[in-house]
């Protein structure tokens, strides 16, 4: 016995609402959405050199607190940014470029590689001033290890602070050890994980008119060619190296073998930024070699352990001899390594030096000594500031 109603009650529910069937017969005569196919574009590290370069430009105030801090002279500051090409080769990213300045004064190319690593550590930075009519151009490559915290903050703070130095211009190599040090200290303050343990490297050359400088810390590298053979500017501070060793434990470290010679069984270098737990062995002391820029002198190379562990200082000279553009140098250089089975970060830069007596210098990256179109004068940069890395 149905009760009063129900029977309304359940043709209404019915005729209120389709049945599941009927839903699914209305879902079904829908028509189908088309089918979008996402094109994959792969890049092979060996098979293509050319990319694009992009460069813009922005202007930043002359008179920030760093320049008033350093009581500078007459410092007009301005800054140029080159977004970087990323491309992709199995999930391993690869950021390369160049830039020219306005008046082509400066020509840069650079090639840095995150290769078989998991992460990128690898970092690099270049800048270039007047400062009391004089060009100043800094070049650096910070290979992080633990982490990339440690490379990061060299990347903005190092030069920084170095041309902050109120002897950067009459006791350079002074400037730059103080800077090294301090740059080293601050980080380490500014850590407040006490348990960290990123470290970095840095290899930096600093040009001031007709001198360079290069100062290191840790295994990456600047290599010079000189009439056409390559000279090492900087030793690889490692901890087998005799006068290190010492050093290491004078101070209550100790020297181990595991695959290769660490401090403390760990770190296989002997000096770096970071590292707090090494720090009393591990100490970021630069060691510095100053270089007369003379006509002989045609191109300086920068780069971290990922080139140099499977490349040697003479077989890059001569990969760059073989290029003709700044940026396609750099990048062949990084493919080479990586074809030669480096397992690490491949970060690299390169710079030609035009010498003219009774000139100032500037650089420009990777420029082949035997193209002579690259071989003019380079013209004054006039009164700015560039800070090129900051893509």
């Amino acid at each position: 016995m149905v009760p009063d109603g129900g029977v309304k009650d359940q043709e209404a529910s019915t005729s209120s609402s389709p049945s599941p069937p009927a839903a699914a017969i209305t879902m079904a005569a829908r028509p189908p959405r088309p089918v979008r196919f996402k094109k994959i574009a792969r890049w092979h590290p060996l098979k293509y050199h050319r990319f694009r370069v992009w460069a813009t430009k922005t202007m930043v105030d002359a008179s920030s607190s760093a320049w008033a801090a350093r009581g500078a002279g007459d410092v007009t500051t301005a800054v140029a940014t080159a977004p970087k090409e990323s491309e992709q080769e199995d999930g391993k990213e690869h950021i390369c470029g160049g830039w020219k300045s306005e008046d082509g004064s400066l020509h840069c190319g650079y090639s840095s590689f995150r290769g078989r690593r998991a992460s990128m550590e690898d970092f690099y930075d270049m800048k270039s001033s007047k400062i009391d009519a004089k060009h100043i151009n800094l070049f650096g490559v910070f290979d992080g290890h633990g982490g990339s915290c440690a490379a990061e903050y060299l990347k903005e703070h190092l030069f920084e602070n170095l041309l902050k130095h109120p002897a950067f211009i009459s006791d350079t190599k002074t400037a730059i050890s103080e800077s090294y040090t301090k740059t080293d200290s601050d980080f380490l303050d500014a850590e407040t994980n006490i348990h960290r343990e990123d470290g970095s490297t840095a290899s930096t050359a600093i040009l001031i008119g007709n001198h360079l400088y290069v100062a290191n810390v840790g295994d990456s590298r600047a290599v010079i060619s000189k009439a056409g053979k390559a000279i090492a500017l900087s030793d690889d501070h490692k901890p087998d190296r005799s006068d290190e060793r010492e050093r290491i434990e004078n101070a209550g470290g100790v020297v181990t073998f595991s695959g290769t010679w660490r401090v403390g069984g760990v770190l296989a270098m002997s000096r770096s930024f970071g590292d707090r737990l090494l720090k009393r062995f591990v100490v970021a002391e630069p060691e510095i070699q100053e270089q007369e820029i003379d006509d002989e002198l045609e191109y300086l190379i920068l780069a971290s352990d990922g080139l140099w562990d499977v490349v040697s200082n003479e077989h890059a000279v001569a990969f760059v001899n073989d290029e003709m553009g700044p940026e396609a140098a750099a990048r062949k250089l990084t493919e080479i390594a990586f074809a030669r089975g480096s397992t690490d970060n491949i970060t690299c830069e390169s710079r030609f030096v035009t010498y003219t007596p009774g000139s100032l210098i500037g650089p420009a990256h990777l420029r082949c000594h035997a193209d002579e179109k690259w071989r003019k004068t380079i013209a004054q940069a006039g009164n700015r500031t560039h800070d090129h890395s900051k893509d």
